[in-house]
């Protein structure tokens, strides 16, 4: 087996697209089995690994830096970076941790297990890397899911407006953990169906390597080329030279395509078009139920779980209040909300990857009357703090928030550590704090 010889990047930068193929075929499998017994999150792993193969094979980390959102979907990074043999200790006590984490490993650049931080971390690297007049590339992976989030167009509208050499990959799976909603994913979807003109900017690429002197006039009739063939790209209005999309599970397309952009050292962002579980047919036709899988238990527990305790609560009270709605972001399923968002569609709102939306939009909701009920984890309610003392405690606003998986997480660890609501709630003036207890 070709996966048994690598121990580090540096040992794929020799093989062949055949032999990367293989490997990525022998990745696939060794993932699947290996998650099946430690647990973790397989569908997002098993759609980029193609991604981190032409990643590592173009690049040169930890020089160049990558900065993986959230972190879930690294694991193939990590067995590329000599941590094969520790997956089978992974998210278990002192092994391997389910994100990123730089404690772990000179190749994670950045800690994750939230949201919508790559671009600001990678920005803030690639930054420090021109400062301290290094040519490393920084490089942001981040999902359509997760550049749903507010600090993503942060970062966007800060890195349009700098010359760091910045390299943003879109991962766009039209899947975060449930489906995505919004504005943007419509929008990437419009991108996606726009091929004549990334086709056409594809070949003014190939064309401009090699007639370099002609780069400055192109740039301007491309600016008209642009305005005639597809409106200008919400990236490149940023600031941002878009490219795409691409096939995210065809290595070579992959290879070619980071070389070519290896060179340029301005921001760029790549859209790839990647399936979530792919290769594994089950995990492709369902996806959200592969997105996380528990290991083997020998346990009996019939109990129900909180958040199923819960969203029967919504449901059996929405029957009886027509003012009460339930509002989340981006988790329906995990906050135990899918039986009354098909019950009670009108009264459902997913925001996405949106907390401080969430918190504030259910402040405005209660003024008018209605009943809004916030389904949030404890870990993700620390990201609309402001929000609920500023919009909501201080203005005495009739708002439930269902905070879930409080307490000690596990396998999940630090980053989703539900243990520092009481401290940061019990501070706040005009709010109720109701724990349940056996």
């Amino acid at each position: 087996m070709i996966l048994n010889h690598i121990q580090n990047p540096s040992d794929i930068k020799e093989l062949d697209i055949d032999e990367l193929n293989t490997l990525a075929e022998e990745i696939k499998l060794f993932l699947i089995e290996s998650i099946e017994k430690t647990g973790g999150h397989l569908s997002s792993n098993l759609g980029t690994i193609q991604l981190t193969l032409a990643m590592h094979y173009v690049f040169d980390s930890p020089n160049d830096t990558f900065v993986w959102d959230v972190g879930h979907q690294a694991y193939t990074h990590k067995v590329l970076t000599g941590r094969k043999d520790l997956m089978s200790t992974l998210r278990q006590k002192d092994g391997l941790s389910g994100f990123t984490k730089r404690s772990e490993s000179e190749h994670d650049a950045f800690g994750a297990g939230h949201s919508s931080t790559s671009i600001s971390a990678a920005l803030g690297i690639a930054m420090a890397n021109k400062l301290n007049n290094k040519s490393d590339t920084s490089i942001a992976v981040i999902g359509d899911g997760a550049l749903t989030g507010g600090m993503s167009f942060e970062a966007l509208n800060h890195a349009g407006d700098s010359d760091a050499n910045l390299l943003i990959i879109l991962n766009d799976n039209d899947m975060s953990i449930s489906k995505n909603v919004g504005a943007l994913s419509k929008y990437l979807t419009r991108l996606i169906s726009g091929k004549i003109y990334s086709t056409m900017k594809s070949k003014s690429l190939e064309l401009l390597e090699r007639l370099p002197r002609i780069q400055k006039f192109a740039k301007r009739s491309e600016e008209h080329l642009k305005g005639m063939i597809l409106p200008g790209t919400l990236f490149e209005e940023l600031g941002i030279d878009y490219f795409g999309p691409i096939d995210g599970h065809d290595i070579s397309i992959l290879i070619k395509t980071l070389e070519n952009l290896k060179n340029l050292k301005k921001p760029r962002i790549l859209h790839i078009i990647t399936k979530k579980g792919h290769g594994l047919e089950a995990a492709e036709e369902n996806p959200l139920k592969f997105h996380g899988i528990s290991p083997p238990s020998s346990s009996s527990n019939n109990f129900p779980s909180y958040s199923n305790v819960f969203g029967k609560w919504l449901c059996n009270t929405a029957k009886v209040d027509q003012n009460l709605i339930g509002i989340t972001p981006a988790m329906s399923e995990g906050s135990g909300m899918v039986d009354f968002a098909n019950s009670f569609p009108e009264r459902f709102v997913d925001v996405a990857i949106a907390e401080q939306h969430a918190v504030t939009l259910a402040g405005g909701m209660a003024i008018k009357g209605l009943r809004p009920v916030v389904a949030i984890y404890s870990t993700f309610l620390q990201r609309g703090y402001d929000q609920f003392i500023h919009d909501i405690a201080l203005q005495n606003l009739n708002v439930t928030f269902a905070i879930d998986r409080a307490g000690l997480v596990g396998a999940d660890g630090a980053t989703h550590a539900g243990i520092f609501d009481l401290s940061f709630l019990r501070c706040i003036p005009n709010i109720i704090i109701i724990a349940p207890s056996s």
